[in-house]
């Protein structure tokens, strides 16, 4: 089985029942959010109208036993920096934050679950990219 970061993008998704998030989550054998992505969900959380479920659906989230909030320190920030400055000489920047969320899955070896493309220009971190479901007409 495989330990995988969830993104934000992924995380939602999962809340919505996407049949490949979901099915990559229940096989993996640890799943891990960055902290970055836990104050992406609460940000959300508080420009929405249900802020009180929404927090506790994450708690239940990172209470199971297989789930895990990844910190960001001194090794993730070298990480960070060495991702940044390569995106950075390629002319093919990410979002800051999703610089972070590729440094903690590069720093603890972790497979990067996530719907954003932009994550396949980071050559640091095995991305387990899955396209967006199509709504119903």
């Amino acid at each position: 089985m495989s330990r995988i970061l969830v993104d934000t993008s992924a995380y939602a998704a999962h809340l919505r029942d996407h049949p490949e998030i979901k099915a990559a989550i229940q096989q993996a054998s640890e799943v891990c959010l960055s902290v970055v992505s836990i104050g992406e969900l609460r940000a959300g959380f508080l420009k929405g109208a249900r802020t009180r479920r929404n927090e506790e659906l994450l708690r239940r989230f990172l209470a199971s036993p297989r789930s895990r909030a990844m910190p960001v320190d001194e090794e993730t920030a070298v990480r960070y920096a060495a991702i940044r400055d390569y995106l950075r000489k390629q002319g093919t920047p990410i979002p800051a934050n999703d610089v972070w969320i590729a440094a903690t899955a590069a720093q603890h070896g972790l497979r990067l679950l996530t719907l954003d493309a932009h994550f396949l220009r980071v050559p640091q971190v095995i991305v387990d990219f899955v396209e967006t479901a199509p709504r119903p007409q």
